[in-house]
């Protein structure tokens, strides 16, 4: 029990079922249009169908997942592709400091490339086995286990390389750009 508490930062509640919230509306999914686009500050631009993106190198990765809300799901069995596989694909230029993430329905994030290049990142298509639904981000969402949830977007098509930061959808709403639950950087500081 005492390793279970360790995992969970103060003032979050521990829950099995996995809440959805989002922004808009769930978007709806055809492979045969979808595309996955890397550009800005990267010497080898991509941009591939859906296809062409599960056949990447899969891995599996278990997490835990903070919402700034004030839940905490254990245990998440997230299987997808490394953030790393597609930062050794695109060759970042010397000058990209961080990633905007570029999501259905014009949400975006943004956080530093190193952040990123943790093992536990990925852009995720499956949950626990299963094909990841689209209330929780299919078929593709960010998994960014260290921050709190907004920082793992949902609904992923475009990964911009820039040389600035970019504050996205929640971080320009006074929401934290940090995002650390064990700080719990809910808001931004005034």
């Amino acid at each position: 029990m005492s390793d279970v508490k360790s995992r969970i930062p103060s003032n979050q509640k521990v829950t099995s079922k996995f809440p959805v919230l989002h922004v808009g509306v769930v978007p709806a999914f055809d492979p045969k249009l979808w595309d996955f686009t890397v550009e800005g500050l990267v010497e080898k631009p991509i941009r591939m169908r859906y296809d062409e993106f599960k056949r990447l190198p899969k891995v599996l990765s278990t997490s835990d997942f903070h919402c700034v809300t004030g839940w905490s799901r254990l245990g998440n069995r997230w299987e997808g592709v490394a953030f790393k596989a597609v930062v050794d694909m695109v060759k970042p230029l010397k000058g990209a400091r961080f990633v905007t993430v570029v999501a259905e329905g014009d949400y975006t994030t943004s956080l530093p490339l190193g952040q990123l290049l943790d093992d536990d990142v990925l852009l995720a298509y499956e949950l626990d086995g299963k094909a990841l639904d689209a209330e929780h981000g299919g078929p593709l969402r960010l998994v960014v286990p260290m921050l709190y949830a907004y920082k793992s977007a949902k609904w992923v098509r475009k990964l911009r390389f820039t040389r600035e930061q970019e504050l996205g959808y929640w971080e320009t709403r006074g929401y934290s750009n940090s995002a650390d639950p064990w700080k719990e950087e809910r808001y931004a500081e005034k």
